[in-house]
């Protein structure tokens, strides 16, 4: 594994072209519908992956970005190109608190051949770090981290692959959260920088209107963290459909809004109707 000057790892195969690339991609011929590429944001597991999963069957060329999940996300590729008959995406490893590793990373993407060709056909704000501890007990730098992650790559992805957007008619959806003026007992730094990036989003739906379509969509009751599974439990007992979503659930979701022509600026929620029960 190599680590570039700007921080996006790439990992070395000798079946890669030539050129120098910071994309990693699957053995076999390129016969893919290069001309609706998607770059989904933490996508080598749960909910990300379920997503790519979902538009890679439906002829995306997705850009598989990971932090660390490289092995999963290599797993995903090989998985749908057996069902695909195809190659479906690359997988691009990037740590999204790191600035400079997200100018590479627009940079990378913006230079694909296929998004130079067709643009960017959809921009998935998806990363994101879920973790419970007491306000007290939680440092400014792990807050900031949030902010990085949650606010600034999303701000600094969408302004730099604005062009591709445009060129693609494409459209941008982030995976915001429930908890949107509600207190959650030790997730101050959690639903805070969720809660910023809802903002972004409706606001650039406003300022890219006839350029971009820009939504969100609102995940709740779909999979419990390791450290929540008996209050997961409570929450479904308020859950009107009385279960829980799947990661599927969500990348039906993301797809209507990804494709729907006139729909921006909108929130949806996947939540089985929990939502009515906690305004």
């Amino acid at each position: 594994m190599v680590l570039s000057k700007k921080g996006v790892q790439a990992v070395a195969m000798d079946s890669w072209p030539k050129a120098n690339t910071r994309l990693h991609q699957l053995n076999g011929p390129v016969n893919c519908m290069g001309e609706r590429p998607v770059l989904i944001t933490g996508a080598g597991q749960r909910l990300g992956a379920a997503t790519a999963n979902r538009l890679m069957d439906e002829g995306c060329y997705v850009f598989v970005h990971v932090r660390s999940s490289i092995d999963e996300a290599e797993a995903l590729l090989a998985a749908a190109a057996e069902r695909n008959g195809r190659r479906c995406g690359e997988v691009v490893v990037a740590d999204l608190t790191d600035g400079a590793a997200v100018e590479d990373l627009v940079s990378t993407v913006a230079n694909h051949e296929f998004v130079a060709e067709h643009g960017l056909h959809g921009l998935i704000h998806n990363a994101s770090f879920y973790s419970q501890s007491s306000f007290e007990e939680t440092g400014l730098e792990t807050y900031r981290s949030l902010v990085r992650l949650h606010m600034e790559a999303p701000y600094a992805l969408t302004q730099g692959l604005l062009p591709a957007l445009e060129q693609g008619e494409g459209s941008v959806v982030a995976i915001v959260d429930t908890s949107w003026g509600r207190a959650w007992e030790g997730l101050a730094h959690y639903t805070s920088t969720k809660a910023g990036l809802r903002q972004l989003m409706l606001n650039l739906a406003g300022e890219l209107t006839g350029r971009v379509r820009v939504n969100c969509l609102a995940p709740g009751a779909i999979m419990a963290a390791d450290w929540e599974v008996e209050h997961f439990a409570s929450v479904l007992e308020k859950v009107p459909l009385g279960r829980s979503g799947k990661a599927e659930d969500i990348a039906s979701g993301v797809s209507f809004l990804l494709n729907h022509p006139t729909l921006s600026a909108h929130v949806l929620h996947i939540d089985g109707g929990w939502s009515i029960h906690e305004q």
